[in-house]
């Protein structure tokens, strides 16, 4: 199964070129049964990564542009009232999709934002005192431009906490972006894109991820990072026993793209600046989050 997912990778770096690290990883979380968080600056390959994603997995995809008058209803979906039949009823809104492109969700107001807490926690939602399931498998992948710029506002904590991962795909070297400005339009070879899996296989692959072992040495290395980052001093926010939870699971997802039922100390540090970077930086961006979790990955001692 690893090897498909090894020619899933080949195929997303032939459109998002120079990026293979960026490419596995995004991989890698959605392996995990995770959420992804996107952050860089407006046209560095961010929508594209996600497109290629969705064709290639042959995931139900559906992209919502978030702005500032976004409400809610627009989101989730609402009940209409239908005058032939007297009565209200459902609309889905475009979350009903298995994967979902929250394209600059830092745009939307905070109310809108939080529209998405329950779906990412539960894989449902609730309108008008009713609960609806979403489609499974169910990821959101959402892009954000840096806090810093105008119009945005910041992801509260608790919703930073619900993304498994956060990336920066970050400016292409020169000699990448000659190649981009000769060749095809990335746009185009998205659409020509075919799925690589046949309806289920991907699900199936998410749930070989539980089979992954975890020894009792490397289960104590997450503690500690854990531990670190709550400890006297420490200029990062303290870090949450979930997001323990989620540096395993990406760390039991990073093993299994090497052909492993067992996960290394190294296979951590692989996924530990992109699971921890985000809920460490909070308020302060995910670039400040990175460099405090580089200093958790270099500050713990590493099992032998």
């Amino acid at each position: 199964m690893s090897k498909k997912f090894h020619e899933l990778i080949a195929e997303a770096s032939k459109v998002v070129l120079d990026k293979d690290t960026e490419v596995r990883l995004a991989i890698t979380c959605l392996l995990a049964g995770g959420h992804l968080l996107i952050e860089d600056m407006p046209g560095v390959g961010k929508t594209t990564l996600v497109q290629t994603l969705g064709k290639l997995t042959g995931l139900k995809t559906q992209r919502i542009q978030f702005t500032i008058d976004l409400l809610p209803a627009d989101v989730l979906g609402s009940q209409i009232f239908n005058p032939q039949e007297h009565k209200f009823s459902f609309h889905a809104g475009p979350i009903f999709a298995q994967l979902v492109m929250a394209d600059e969700l830092n745009r939307a107001s905070p109310r809108t934002q939080s529209a998405l807490l329950q779906a990412m926690e539960e894989g449902e939602i609730s309108v008008d005192g009713m609960t609806w399931e979403l489609p499974k498998p169910f990821y959101v992948i959402a892009t954000q431009n840096p806090h810093q710029q105008t119009g945005t506002f910041p992801l509260p904590e608790s919703q930073l906490d619900r993304f498994l991962m956060s990336l920066e795909l970050n400016y292409a070297s020169k000699g990448t972006e000659v190649r981009i400005l000769q060749g095809e339009d990335p746009r185009a070879i998205v659409k020509r894109m075919v799925s690589l899996f046949a309806e289920g296989e991907f699900e199936g692959a998410v749930k070989n991820i539980e089979k992954v072992k975890l020894s009792e040495n490397v289960a104590t290395y997450i503690a500690n990072v854990l531990e670190g980052s709550r400890r006297e001093g420490f200029e990062g926010a303290p870090l949450s026993t979930r997001c323990g939870i989620s540096l395993a699971r990406a760390a039991k997802a990073w093993a299994f793209l090497d052909d492993r039922d067992y996960v290394r100390p190294e296979d951590v540090q692989h996924v530990l600046i992109p699971v921890l970077g985000h809920r460490l930086g909070g308020n302060h961006g995910i670039k400040r989050g990175r460099e405090w979790a580089a200093v958790l990955k270099k500050t713990t001692p590493v099992p032998v």
